[in-house]
């Protein structure tokens, strides 16, 4: 739900219910349909063999019917409350997930890729379930927010020049009401966080992933696996560093805030690339864990335009009445 929160427009309590109810049933049949394919590679699994299909506890064909009506029921409601691309992405998300991701399990390493798409796709639709676009066009440009002290410097006057396309909101101290760039930087940041979560996971049960014969890069070369985590946690350092607040999503002092929680990420990810232990994989996974609701805390503590100071003094004005 971090597109919900985080996008500039409001949203009614109708939309919101619809957009999780609908999200949650999109995953769940997702995760039907992967579990259907998958059921003789789940049972040479310690961590899978327990699954209900893999102890016969329903049937295919019911866990078949499950996936269809919440496969349908899904979409159908993110299409009556949230609009035809929030649809369109959830429909779209148990077919890449299902279909390719699943394929690509024993196929290729690519496969963690594509699943960090999948993970990435949700929200996208919290943020156009409020209504907001996620392409730039005519109406809706793509602007760019400037740190405060480069508001009057050559370099602004360079982009409101050369690059009117972008100046739209360049010098702003309130958001626009519709920008592109956002939801493309909240997409990119929960793409990249999938990988220093990931990666130390799979190096965790990489003997059960070599068992059933699934390509994955912890199997293939355990250390690329860490330097792939190692990568994306310094991704994680310039998205929030930089492009998050460029974009208008939060104010620049989220910068500052978020280089904390990026710091312990980055020194763990920079031990398991070094050490690669199990030890020091389950650290990173935790702080993984801990990571992503601490800085989509942040970027809802700095939303840009959200004046936190005035609400709770509301709150007091409302109880001293």
């Amino acid at each position: 739900m971090s597109g919900v929160a985080l996008s500039p427009l409001p949203v009614g309590v109708p939309v919101l219910l619809a957009t999780a109810v609908g999200t949650t049933l999109c995953c769940a049949s997702a995760n039907t349909f992967n579990q259907i394919t998958e059921v003789p590679f789940d049972a040479q699994m310690a961590r899978t063999r327990n699954r209900p299909l893999v102890r016969k506890a329903i049937s295919p064909l019911h866990a078949a019917c499950f996936g269809v009506v919440t496969g349908v029921a899904g979409p159908a409601i993110l299409l009556a409350y949230a609009g035809p691309v929030t649809a369109a992405l959830g429909l779209g998300n148990i077919i890449l997930y299902a279909g390719l991701y699943t394929a690509l399990k024993r196929r290729s390493v690519v496969n963690t890729w594509v699943g960090g798409i999948v993970g990435a796709i949700p929200p996208l639709m919290g943020w156009s379930a409020c209504g907001s676009s996620l392409l730039p066009s005519t109406t809706t440009p793509m602007s760019i927010y400037l740190p405060p002290f480069l508001n009057s410097t050559d370099l602004a006057t360079y982009i409101s020049t050369q690059l009117p396309a972008l100046s739209h909101g360049l010098a702003t101290t309130t958001p626009l009401i519709d920008n592109p760039l956002c939801p493309l930087a909240l997409f990119l940041f929960h793409y990249a966080w999938q990988f220093p979560h990931f990666n130390p996971l799979s190096h965790l049960v990489r003997s059960s992933y070599a068992q059933a014969g699934y390509a994955m890069l912890t199997v293939i070369d355990p250390k690329k696996n860490a330097l792939v985590s190692l990568r994306h946690s310094i991704l994680l350092l310039f998205l929030s560093s930089f492009l998050i607040p460029l974009s208008g999503l939060t104010d620049w002092t989220f910068a500052i805030t978020s280089l904390v929680p990026n710091a312990v990420l980055m020194g763990w990810s920079w031990k398991f690339y070094r050490n690669g232990t199990e030890k020091v994989a389950r650290t990173l996974f935790g702080h993984s864990l801990l990571y992503l609701p601490v800085m989509l805390g942040l970027m809802m503590y700095h939303k840009r335009g959200m004046d936190w100071t005035t609400w709770f003094d509301r709150q007091d004005d409302k109880e001293k009445e």
